[in-house]
């Protein structure tokens, strides 16, 4: 009981974690890119114009971002830098399809949003590709 309580951690209870939180948030995240990628022509019709690039290109870097960006935060190869447009696309799917509603029909994006920042922060943990490299 006074382990559950404590504050302590180890560095391997550390690394554990963010391999979790790779694992998990990377592989439910990359099956939104995927659906993307093989509807490319439904996604690009019903993709909002982002900053008045039109619909092709906000899809392209959405699915880049969802799928691409996901398996390299899988893996745990340029982690940090992987995160960066996947908190944008959330940020996109959070304020431009869900209106900011972050307690109803955003509060999916809103998980997804703080785990890429808790990634961007933290970065990928000893067990990745970016650890094994010494980055």
């Amino acid at each position: 009981m006074r382990k559950l309580l404590s504050t302590k951690y180890s560095a391997g209870a550390f690394n554990t974690a963010m391999l979790a939180l790779r694992l998990g948030i990377g592989i439910l995240m990359i099956n939104h890119g995927f659906q993307k990628l093989t509807h490319f022509n439904e996604t690009v019709n019903n993709m909002p114009s982002l900053l008045g690039m039109g619909n092709r290109v906000s899809a392209v870097l959405i699915i880049f971002a969802e799928f691409f960006c996901s398996l390299f935060i899988i893996m745990g190869l340029f982690t940090r830098l992987s995160s960066i447009p996947l908190i944008i696309a959330m940020l996109v799917a959070l304020f431009k399809v869900h209106n900011g509603d972050t307690f109803g029909n955003g509060e999916t994006v809103c998980l997804y949003l703080a785990g890429y920042l808790v990634l961007l922060i933290v970065g990928p943990g000893k067990v990745s590709v970016d650890g094994m490299m010494g980055k």
